[in-house]
Formats: structure tokens, C-alpha cells, sequence
């Protein structure tokens, strides 16, 4: 029994000690790699806002010129979110949103959408989604420019009822066959553009995180 119990005791310190060891590797690996993750995350951002932002609309550095956002029912954010402005010769002249779709086919799409300071939109851009294949892949604008029918609309042009998919009486297409996921994006990006109404000069103020909103 005495030889049982010092081989379990053996046993269970060799599972600390690796598992110690393997910690240590792994907290290792990533303070030496988390600047070169953070750089390789900021040049994606940045492609990803200039696809969405032209050049043309500033000459400030967008990634740096920020503002935190607490989450809002009109983004469908549950955590904080990170905005980005753009500025011209010191001039608002737009911002990048981070807003989510809850009720896509699949569940949840992520989306980024630049607004200019007029309020119309400059861009749309899905980030993420789980639609599914073939009938989902549409709203990526590899493989379909759909989603660029949001370029240059704004709710002083559209009225609210005219933020739907056609099917439903809107003035936004669909593919046949999958009105889910462009009602979702279409609702998402309208309830965006609310939200940005309502915030738009805290949204350009200087560096000073919003207040969390009363419940």
C-alpha cells in the first residue's frame, strides 16, 4: 500500500511540475510575440477601415484617434467596443463603429461601419459570421459587392420604413432563398446609424471614454 501511495504521489507531481512548465512556456511564447500580434491586429484593422474610410476623408491616425464605447442595444454590443474617428485638417469628417446583427440565420454577425460626420455612410463591412455556406457567403464582399449597397445611405434619405429588405417593403436587395441574414445586417446597420445620431458629439469629442449609460 505504502508503494501505491508514493507512486500516486509521484505521479500527481509530475503532472504539477509539467504543468508548471507548460505555463511557463506558454506565458513565454506570448509576452514575446504579443507586440508583433498587436501590430499584425492594427494592420488588419487599418485595411479593413481604409476599404471603408477613403483616404481622402482624413490625415489624422485613425488608429490612434479613439474612443471606448460602452455597450449600447442599438450596436448589439454586450462589451466595450472601440471606435475610431477620422479627421480632416482637424475637422470630424467620420467614425468607424463596431455593431452586431444578433438575429442572423446562424446568429450573431459582426459587422464595421464607417459614418460620416453627415451622418450618411461611407461604408459596410462583415467581420465575422456563421451563415451558413453558399447561402451566407454573399454578404462577404469577396464574393459579392451586396454589401456595398449600403454606401452613401443615410436615414435623412431613407425613411424608417424603407430600412428593410424588399421583400418586407424596404429599399435593400436579398437573395432569394436567404432573407434572413440581409434583414438582420439591414436592421443592425439602421439601428448603427440611430445610435451614431444620437452620440455624434460625444463620438468626436476629444479623448474622454462615454459614461455608461443608465439602466
Amino acid at each position: 500500500m505504502k508503494r501505491i501511495a508514493r507512486a500516486s504521489l509521484q505521479s500527481a507531481a509530475n503532472l504539477v511540475f509539467f504543468a508548471v512548465i507548460a505555463t511557463a512556456v506558454l506565458a513565454s511564447t506570448f509576452f514575446l510575440t504579443r507586440d508583433e500580434i498587436v501590430k499584425s491586429e492594427q494592420a488588419e484593422k487599418l485595411k479593413l477601415i481604409t476599404q471603408i474610410v477613403p483616404p481622402a476623408l482624413f490625415d489624422n491616425d485613425i488608429i490612434q484617434d479613439t474612443i471606448s464605447i460602452p455597450a449600447d442595444p442599438l450596436l448589439g454590443t454586450e462589451d466595450i467596443t472601440t471606435a475610431y474617428r477620422a479627421r480632416l485638417k482637424g475637422e470630424p469628417s467620420a467614425v468607424v463603429l463596431e455593431a452586431i446583427a444578433p438575429d442572423g440565420y446562424s446568429g450573431k454577425i459582426w459587422l464595421i461601419l464607417a459614418v460620416k460626420s453627415t451622418g450618411e455612410l461611407a461604408g459596410v463591412r462583415v467581420v465575422a459570421h456563421k451563415e451558413t455556406p453558399g447561402l451566407g457567403d454573399y454578404i462577404e464582399l469577396p464574393k459579392s459587392p451586396w454589401i456595398k449597397g449600403f454606401d452613401g445611405k443615410s436615414r435623412a434619405a431613407y425613411k424608417e420604413a424603407d430600412w428593410k429588405v424588399k421583400k418586407d417593403g424596404g429599399q435593400f436587395e436579398y437573395m432569394a432563398g436567404a432573407t434572413i441574414t440581409p434583414r438582420a445586417i439591414v436592421k443592425a446597420v439602421n439601428k448603427a446609424l440611430i445610435y451614431f445620431a444620437e452620440n455624434r458629439d460625444i463620438l468626436f469629442k476629444a479623448n474622454t471614454p462615454q459614461k455608461e449609460k443608465k439602466k
